[in-house]
């Protein structure tokens, strides 16, 4: 446990302006803590906290850790090993021990009254519980995506950021990657013409339709190693198997968004940020007869058409949207040098989008960058929570459409199928006591 004497961080300049009739003692000061030489003063530092970091969450540690106005202090998780792998990591990287660490999230928010923010990477089960649950104990939020499980948990999460007034960012970084942001911005500022059609990728591996059976039981850790009922968290009780704990999670109902959402939390928001549709979601839903929903045909209010696709018919790479419009089409997936275009001529006009961009936004052109600069100016992210909602709404519906094997219309203003009450039904999922919000 921390000691609730140690001078806190917002008490820091107070202290120090208190004790100025000692100035005159001679004492040396570090550089660092006066914020010389470049280096961040402690009582500027954004503490962070980290939640569920393995895997993805690793990558993401490093990529806040890399910040010099971040200062990681604490991991929670429920297994020991990887609280240690964390601690290990932060501590090496700091040369200190510092690293506080935490088995169950309740206490680790509720003591941490410190923490400006936290980092939530954990399985897509917990995304949307865990950042409603760290916004209302006062932190800011970055969580791994795919960020809800439901419609409901999503609008869930939009309420939560807006009553408590916290800063939210999902983790679709592509939203803050220059080639994404070039093709969005080409189709949402009119350089492309009238946009009629965009495509948005979906993962190649899994199906819609998820397992709804279980793996065969294997004896518990001990609770004190990995708290297997914290785990499953608002999940259905399941008998436990180590597959779980270490990816075989996928393709399961009870923990995954499918192929759709695996890609789609990504793609869904690109697409729709280019058709300026980032705070809506398609009013139809076009049945495919496959297993994946390769080719379903979304329809938005306006005419325009989003179209799900598998594999790489409009890009290469992963991870990739494109935009058709009457005057040209510029298409983005991961890995490229530069994005691919009907002419040319359009890739002229690169620099100018992005700084236009830039000017506008204000926006860094790094995902968790953006994220830090809205905890010190309390602005709206690029990913924000609306962002968000909408993309998954968007998942969750395609989702249901693949699994009742029928084309569905939605109302994206009410968040509800329009005439279909057994679609309606599968907008949220009933949560385990005591993992509820």
């Amino acid at each position: 446990m921390p000691d609730t004497t140690a001078l806190s961080r917002r008490g820091f300049l107070k202290t120090a302006a208190g004790a100025s009739a000692l100035a005159a003692v001679p004492y040396f000061v570090p550089a660092a803590v006066l914020g010389r030489g470049g280096a961040v003063p402690p009582s500027e530092k954004i503490l962070v906290g980290g939640i569920g970091i393995r895997g993805r969450g690793m990558h993401d540690l490093q990529w806040i850790m890399g910040n010099a106005d971040v200062q990681f202090v604490a991991i929670c998780d429920l297994q020991k090993k990887q609280r240690l792998v964390v601690k290990e990591f932060v501590d090496n990287r700091y040369g200190t021990q510092d690293c506080a660490m935490y088995p169950e999230i309740n206490g680790f928010l509720a003591e941490r009254t410190d923490l400006d923010a936290v980092l939530i990477t954990t399985g897509d089960r917990w995304h949307a519980l865990a950042s409603i649950l760290a916004m209302r104990a006062g932190k800011d939020v970055f969580t791994e995506k795919p960020s809800c499980m439901t419609i409901a948990e999503g609008r869930a999460v939009v309420e939560t950021a807006r009553r408590y007034g916290r800063v939210y960012q999902t983790g679709t970084q592509r939203l803050s990657e220059s080639n994404h942001v070039f093709c969005i911005e080409m189709a949402r500022t009119g350089r492309l013409g009238k946009i009629h059609t965009a495509y948005a990728h979906i993962a190649p591996w899994d199906a819609a339709e998820m397992r709804h059976d279980w793996l065969p039981a294997v004896a518990e850790p001990p609770k004190d190693e990995m708290d297997w009922d914290a785990w499953l968290g608002p999940c259905p009780w399941r008998p436990y198997h180590p597959s779980y704990v270490t990816g075989g999670w996928r393709g399961f109902y009870d923990f995954h968004t499918s192929c759709i959402g695996e890609w789609g939390a990504h793609t869904f928001a690109q697409a729709q940020a280019g058709l300026d549709c980032g705070e809506s979601s398609p009013v139809e839903y076009e049945y495919v007869a496959n297993d994946s929903g390769d080719g379903m045909v979304t329809h938005f209010a306006n005419g325009v058409r989003m179209i799900l696709s598998r594999g790489n018919k409009h890009w290469h790479g992963s991870c990739g949207e494109r935009f058709d419009g009457d005057e040209g089409w510029v298409a983005a997936a991961d890995g490229y040098a530069q994005p691919d275009v009907s002419s040319p001529a359009l890739l002229g006009e690169f620099n100018r989008v992005i700084g236009q961009y830039v000017a506008r936004t204000g926006r860094a052109l790094d995902h968790m960058r953006n994220f830090l600069d809205c905890v010190r100016s309390r602005e709206r992210t690029v990913a924000n929570p609306e962002v968000m909602h909408h993309s998954m709404t968007t998942v969750h519906a395609a989702n249901i459409c693949m699994w009742l094997k029928r084309s569905l219309k939605f109302d994206p203003v009410k968040e509800a199928f329009v005439g279909d009450d057994e679609a309606n039904r599968l907008r949220s999922r009933a949560m385990r006591e005591p993992y509820v919000y």
